[in-house]
């Protein structure tokens, strides 16, 4: 974020979002809205907020609220992602399977829209670990002359991590349709951009705000990478399977770290939360 944005911001907020199809979901303290563009018009959807916090506030304390904050915007933002799919086009929509159609007529399109929504939760997080973690750990593991250099070793692992992340956005950013998701997405930074100048939300005043905000999701997993080399660091074990283990033990703390700095960097302006920030 520019510098010269800095300065205009008057205060700094918790609301946060992601993108949708033809839409975006904003996540504020208490509520959520959904705004979907559809053949017949703008759709919004406005939802109460219920947290885990609020039943056990241990898990809203520092360093530990992370993880659980990550696992409950991902429940509802693919909630969130498959609503907005269900509003496009039916030429649009993929056709449901043999398999939605059996959950469907078993359970109801209820409770089988929420083992849907729950598989391909699991499904994403089992990728993301096996892309993240098992596959820089196994490839570093084939490298020769890293054994007993466990610093070397978790920077390498960082290094592939990184480049398997880079390489994995400007892949899926050639396909239209993600590429028309990524534009909502800095649609949504240069909304918060505008709140918290205190400017009137109109598309006059959002469309020169910056797309980059600190608080993105992206920037969150390009820190967890970073975070995740130093605390690589700890495991000085060269066998490949017991350094998956630890890796896997250890994301807790990876975690929980990279969303402490993402929180603070968007909560501050000055010249650490800036370079946290670029």
């Amino acid at each position: 974020m520019a510098k010269k944005d800095n300065q205009q911001v008057c205060f700094r907020t918790s609301i946060g979002g992601q993108a949708l199809m033809e839409g975006i979901l904003m996540r504020g303290p208490e509520k959520q809205a959904i705004v979907c563009r559809t053949e017949n018009g703008i759709v919004e959807k406005v939802e109460e907020l219920s947290f885990v916090k609020d039943k056990h506030p241990v898990l809203g304390w520092p360093f530990v609220r992370g993880v659980f904050t990550l696992v409950d915007s991902l429940a509802k933002g693919m909630k969130a992602l498959t609503y907005s799919a269900s509003l496009l086009p039916e030429d649009q929509q993929e056709e449901p399977t043999k398999f939605d159609l059996w959950l469907e007529k078993r359970l109801g399109s209820e409770k089988a829209e929420k083992i849907v929504i729950g598989s391909a939760a699991v499904l994403g997080v089992l990728l993301a670990l096996a892309l993240f973690i098992f596959l820089p750990t196994f490839i570093a593991g084939l490298i020769p002359g890293l054994e007993g250099r466990y610093t070397l070793r978790s920077l390498v692992e960082g290094v592939i991590k990184l480049a398997i992340f880079l390489g994995y956005l400007g892949l899926v950013a050639r396909m239209k349709e993600i590429k028309r998701l990524f534009s909502y997405h800095g649609a949504e930074h240069k909304t918060i951009f505008c709140y918290e100048k205190g400017l009137p939300l109109t598309v006059e005043n959002v469309r020169p705000q910056s797309r980059f905000h600190p608080r993105c999701g992206t920037s969150f997993l390009l820190v967890a990478i970073i975070v995740g080399i130093l605390v690589g660091m700890l495991i000085q074990l060269d066998n490949t399977l017991l350094r998956m283990a630890c890796r896997l033990a250890l994301l807790p703390l990876t975690v929980g770290v990279s969303y402490e700095i993402n929180r603070w960097a968007g909560r501050h302006d000055n010249w650490l939360s800036s370079t946290l920030s670029w």
